[in-house]
C-alpha cells in the first residue's frame, strides 16, 4: 500500500479489544440501535437477534434491536419478535426497494444516536460483531463510520475454499475503487453491508437501492467527512449465500450503476444476458434498478412521516 493508505490502515483498521463495560462508559449518554433488515430469513433471524437481546441489551451497550421486516412470507417477523426484537413491517411502497430501502426507512424508525446495521442471512452470528463495529465509534472520537472487515469463504460441491467468496467485490468493486477512489482501496470488504455509524452522518447520505447501497455509501461518506473519519473492524468470518453467474451479473450492474452516478455518469439502464436454449442462444434483458433515496436530513416533516 502507498504511504498515506498504509498510515490510514495503521490508525483506522487495527483496534485493541475493549471490554463491554468500558464501551458502555464511553457511550457518554448516547443510545445505540441495531437495525436488521430481513426478508424471508426464518432459518437465521433468531440467531442474529437473540445474542444481541440476551447479551448486549442487559449489559447496557445496545438500547434497541430493530428488525425491519421486508414483507416476509415466512415466520421471520414472528421469530424476530419472539427473540426480543422490536419488529416493524416495511411499508408497501415501490420506492423502498431492497436492502437500501429497508435501511433508509429503518434508520428513521430507530431511536439511537449511534446505529449498527447487521445482516440477517449470515453465519456465524454473535454479539461480538456489534461490539467490534461499535468499538471504533466509541474509542476514537474522530470516527463517524465503521465498516466490517472479514473473510468470506466459498463452498463448492461441499468443499470450503477460504478467501474465495465475494466475487463481485474482487472482480468489480475493488478495481473500481482503486481506479476512481484510491483512498478507499484499504477497505477489505467494500461491499460489506454490516457497519456502524453516527445518526448525524447517516441522515446526510443518500441510500442507493438494490446492490448499489454499499459502494454508494462508501463513496458518499468519503466525500462528506473524509477518510480519517472512516474505519473498519475485523469481525472474523462471514458465510453468505452464493449466487450463480447470471445473478452476480445483475448485482454487478447495480454496483456499477451506483458508482457511475457518483461520477455523474448515468450509465446503462439495462443488462442483456445470454443462455443457451437448445441449439441457440436466448437473450434476456433486465432493467438495472438504479435509484438513490434522498438523505433523511433533506426531507420535510411531511415526507419523513
Amino acid at each position: 500500500m502507498a504511504d498515506p493508505l498504509a498510515l490510514w490502515w495503521h490508525r483506522r483498521s487495527s483496534w485493541e479489544p475493549v471490554g463491554v463495560p468500558e464501551l458502555v462508559a464511553r457511550k457518554d449518554g448516547r443510545s445505540v440501535s441495531v437495525v436488521v433488515p430481513a426478508r424471508d430469513e426464518e432459518p437465521t433471524i433468531t440467531g442474529v437477534v437473540r445474542p444481541l437481546v440476551e447479551q448486549l441489551v442487559p449489559a447496557g451497550l445496545v438500547d434497541e434491536v430493530l428488525v425491519v421486516d421486508g414483507r416476509s412470507s415466512d415466520r421471520t417477523a414472528e421469530l424476530a419478535a419472539a427473540a426480543g426484537a422490536r419488529v416493524l413491517r416495511l411499508p408497501d411502497d415501490p420506492a423502498l426497494q431492497g436492502k437500501g430501502g429497508a435501511l433508509w426507512w429503518g434508520q428513521q424508525q430507530a431511536t439511537g444516536e449511534l446505529l449498527v446495521f447487521l445482516d440477517s442471512d449470515v453465519a456465524p452470528s454473535r454479539a461480538e460483531t456489534a461490539v467490534a463495529l461499535l468499538t471504533p465509534l466509541l474509542v476514537a472520537p474522530a470516527v463517524q463510520f465503521v465498516k466490517a472487515a472479514f473473510d468470506r469463504p466459498l463452498t463448492v460441491d461441499g468443499v470450503l475454499h477460504h478467501g474465495s467468496g465475494g466475487r463481485v467485490t474482487e472482480l468489480l468493486a475493488r478495481p473500481l475503487l482503486n481506479a476512481w477512489w484510491p483512498q478507499l482501496a484499504g477497505f477489505v470488504q467494500p461491499l460489506a453491508g454490516e457497519l456502524a455509524a453516527t445518526r448525524a452522518l447517516l441522515t446526510r447520505l443518500p441510500f442507493a437501492t438494490g446492490y448499489g447501497l454499499e459502494i454508494g455509501m462508501l463513496v458518499d461518506v468519503l466525500n462528506l467527512v473524509g477518510l480519517d473519519a472512516m474505519a473498519q473492524a475485523d469481525i472474523g468470518e462471514r458465510r453468505h449465500r452464493h449466487h450463480n453467474d447470471a445473478a452476480l451479473g445483475r448485482m454487478s450492474s447495480e454496483v456499477l450503476a451506483a458508482a457511475l452516478r457518483r461520477r455523474r455518469d448515468p450509465g446503462a439502464d439495462r443488462l442483456v444476458q445470454f443462455a443457451r436454449v437448445g441449439e441457440d442462444f436466448e437473450a434476456t434483458t433486465t432493467t438495472v434498478y438504479a435509484v438513490d433515496l434522498p438523505p433523511v436530513a433533506s426531507l420535510t416533516e411531511e415526507q419523513a412521516s
